[in-house]
C-alpha cells in the first residue's frame, strides 16, 4: 500500500521502497518548503488534474552529466542564432510549457496550483527559469529547480527548431562552469537521452544526490 503523506510534517517515505513504477507516496499538499524537502529526497510530484497530489521517484532515473553533452551540427548552427536569457520571464516560461502541452491534446501536470508554488519557489530563490529568444519572440525555454550542486529539471518548451535544446545548452554551460554536479532530468526521454542524457539506477541517483547537496 502507497503511504500518505501527512500536511503536518514534510517527512517523507524513504524512496528506495517507492513502488515498482517509482511512486513513493500521496497527499500532502504543494507548500513550496515541502516541495523542497522532497527534491533534497529525490522526490518530486507529478499528477493530472482528477488525481491527489502523487510524490514519484523513478528508477531508473534520467540524468545529464556536463561531459556526456552531445551537440549536433544543426544545434550547434542555432546556438549562434539565437539568444537566451536566464531568470528573465519565469512565469511565461513555465505558462508555455503548459499551453505548449494542452494544444497537442496531451495532459498535463503543469496545473494552476503548480504554476502558483513554482512560482512562489522561484521568487525564494529556489527555482531557475531559462529562455530562448529569436528577433525578440520567446521560442523556447525550460524550467527547474536549484539545490546545492544539482539543477532539477521540470519541463521545457519548444516553438522553433532546437529551441529548447539552445536553452539546454547554455544551462548546461553554466552549470559547469559555476560548479555544478549534474542536471536532474527525472523521467526517462529518448529526446534528451539524444542529448547525452543516461539512465541510472535510483540508488546511485540518491548517492550523488546526497553529495551534490552538501554544497
Amino acid at each position: 500500500m502507497i503511504p500518505q503523506v501527512s500536511r503536518y510534517s514534510y517527512i517523507f517515505p524513504n524512496p528506495r521502497e517507492a513502488s515498482k513504477e517509482g511512486l513513493v507516496a500521496w497527499g500532502g499538499d504543494l507548500n513550496p518548503n515541502r516541495i523542497l524537502s522532497a527534491y533534497r529526497q529525490g522526490i518530486f510530484p507529478w499528477y493530472n488534474e482528477n488525481d491527489p497530489i502523487l510524490w514519484w521517484s523513478p528508477d531508473p532515473r534520467l540524468v545529464l552529466f556536463f561531459d556526456d553533452l552531445k551537440i549536433s551540427k544543426s544545434l550547434n548552427r542555432n546556438l549562434k542564432k539565437y539568444e537566451v536569457r536566464f531568470d528573465t520571464n519565469f512565469e511565461e516560461v513555465i505558462k508555455k510549457c503548459r499551453d505548449i502541452r494542452l494544444l497537442k491534446d496531451e495532459n498535463t501536470w503543469i496545473l494552476e496550483e503548480v504554476i502558483e508554488q513554482y512560482i512562489e519557489i522561484h521568487e525564494m530563490g529556489f527555482a531557475m527559469s531559462v529562455e530562448t529568444y529569436h528577433e525578440g519572440e520567446l521560442i523556447g525555454g525550460l524550467y527547474g529547480i536549484l539545490m546545492g550542486g544539482v539543477f532539477c529539471g521540470e519541463s521545457m518548451f519548444s516553438l522553433k527548431s532546437d529551441a529548447s535544446k539552445v536553452a539546454l545548452v547554455k544551462l548546461a554551460d553554466k552549470l559547469q562552469s559555476e560548479g555544478y554536479d549534474f542536471i536532474d532530468c527525472q523521467v526517462p526521454s529518448e529526446h534528451l537521452k539524444s542529448m547525452g542524457a543516461r539512465e541510472i539506477g535510483r540508488d546511485e541517483f540518491l548517492e550523488l544526490l546526497e553529495k551534490a547537496l552538501i554544497k
